[in-house]
C-alpha cells in the first residue's frame, strides 16, 4: 500500500474526516470553475441567441401575414400613380390645353387682355408651366371660369388671384382680373439626364 494513503489511514477520524471534506470542496469547486460555470454562459448565450432568432421569426410572420394588405396598397399607390399621370400632359398637349383654358374663358364670357406663357421651371420629374393671365369681365363670368378651369381633366392651378377697375355696369359687376395659371407636364427622359449635368464650370 501507498505510504501516504498508511499515513493517511492512521490519522485520527477528526482529521480523515476534515481532509475528506476539503477534497469534496476541492472536487466540487473544480466542478463549478471548469464545468457548470462555461456550461452556465453557454447556456446562456444559447438562450439570447434564441430570443433573438424568435424575435427574428415574429417579425418575419408579421410580414408574411401583412402582405396581403401590403401588396393591395401597394396595387392602391399604383392605381393612384396610373391616375395622377393622366392628369399630368405631356409636352405635345401643353399647346392645345392652354388653348383650352381660353376657350373656357371666351365661353364664360370673359375679354382676354394677357395671355403670357413664362418659363418652365424644372422640378425632378415634371416641370411647372405658368401662364400670366388678365381678363376682363363681370364676377359671375369669373367664377364660371375658374370652376371649369378646376373641372379641366388635366391639373390647372390658379393662383395670385386680384381685382382691379371694378365697376357697376348694367346692374353687373365687372372687373379686371389678373391671375397666374400654373399647369405641370412630365419632362422626358432627355430632359431629366440634361437637368441631372452638372452646370460648366466658370
Amino acid at each position: 500500500m501507498d505510504p501516504s494513503v498508511e499515513k493517511i489511514l492512521k490519522l485520527p477520524a477528526k482529521q480523515k474526516i476534515l481532509i475528506l471534506v476539503l477534497v469534496t470542496v476541492l472536487e466540487v469547486a473544480a466542478l463549478v470553475w471548469f464545468v457548470f460555470i462555461p456550461k452556465h454562459k453557454e447556456l446562456t448565450g444559447l438562450k439570447a441567441e434564441l430570443v433573438k432568432l424568435q424575435g427574428e421569426v415574429d417579425q418575419k410572420t408579421r410580414i408574411a401575414n401583412n402582405l396581403p394588405k401590403l401588396k393591395a396598397e401597394y396595387d392602391k399607390l399604383n392605381s393612384e400613380l396610373d391616375q395622377a399621370l393622366t392628369e399630368l400632359p405631356n409636352s405635345k398637349e401643353i399647346p392645345s390645353l392652354l388653348t383650352s383654358i381660353t376657350s373656357l374663358g371666351k365661353n364664360a364670357g370673359l375679354d382676354f387682355l394677357v395671355f403670357r406663357p413664362k418659363p418652365e421651371a424644372l422640378k425632378d420629374f415634371y416641370a411647372d408651366v405658368p401662364v400670366d393671365i388678365v381678363v376682363s369681365g363681370s364676377y359671375h363670368s369669373v367664377a364660371n371660369f375658374f370652376a371649369a378651369v378646376a373641372n379641366l381633366p388635366r391639373i390647372v392651378n390658379i393662383s395670385n388671384v386680384s381685382f382691379s377697375d371694378i365697376k357697376s355696369i348694367s346692374n353687373r359687376m365687372m372687373a379686371k382680373v389678373t391671375c397666374l395659371a400654373t399647369t405641370f407636364r412630365f419632362l422626358d427622359k432627355k430632359e431629366i439626364k440634361d437637368d441631372k449635368k452638372p452646370a460648366p464650370k466658370k
